[in-house]
């Protein structure tokens, strides 16, 4: 019987170990009291394993969907349409998570929106930024609209972060 030198053996079997997470499909929903987690990718996985941050929970026929930021990413500009491309950056990363939870965006009852209205984030005003806001959020629902409170924050966990968008959704149980 040939043996695999340990500098070998080692890594191999650490591969193995890990095959089934890789394997693991998406979305994946986790049992909780009146409902479950959802959880619509590998990125959401780790980010629910290491910090506990559930993307959505539904209780119920009410589904909660954690908020999403928009912000720059390296290299993006802070004029508004540069903003604008990160809200729509920002909604698409939303509708992964409502489509995982069997729902769409026009099954929306509430949008809590938490916004860095002075920040080094966005160069526009206060109007341009929900203005934009608007604009993208009318592109995903299409139906009735929901109701929307618009807080002012001096800052959100994400660093240069301009706004959260948080969701609350009727997602009646089949």
């Amino acid at each position: 019987m040939t043996r695999l030198p340990l500098a070998l053996a080692l890594p191999l079997a650490c591969a193995l170990i890990a095959l089934p997470a890789a394997a693991q499909e998406y979305p994946r929903r986790i049992e909780a009291p009146g409902g479950e987690v959802i959880i619509p990718s590998a990125g959401s996985q780790r980010a629910y394993d290491e910090i506990g941050y559930a993307p959505a929970r539904r209780a119920g026929d009410t589904l909660y969907v954690s908020g999403a930021i928009a912000g720059a990413a390296p290299g993006e500009g802070t004029d508004a349409a540069a903003f604008e491309a990160q809200v729509r950056r920002t909604f698409q990363h939303l509708q992964r998570t409502l489509t995982a939870a069997g729902v769409t965006f026009n099954d929306v009852v509430m949008i809590n929106s938490f916004h860095v209205w002075e920040g080094p984030g966005f160069s526009g005003t206060r109007m341009e930024q929900v203005t934009i806001i608007d604009r993208v959020k009318r592109e995903f629902i299409t139906g009735p609209h929901p109701a929307w409170t618009a807080v002012g924050t001096t800052g959100l966990l994400a660093p240069g972060g301009v706004v959260e968008i948080q969701l609350i959704v009727h997602a009646p149980q089949s």
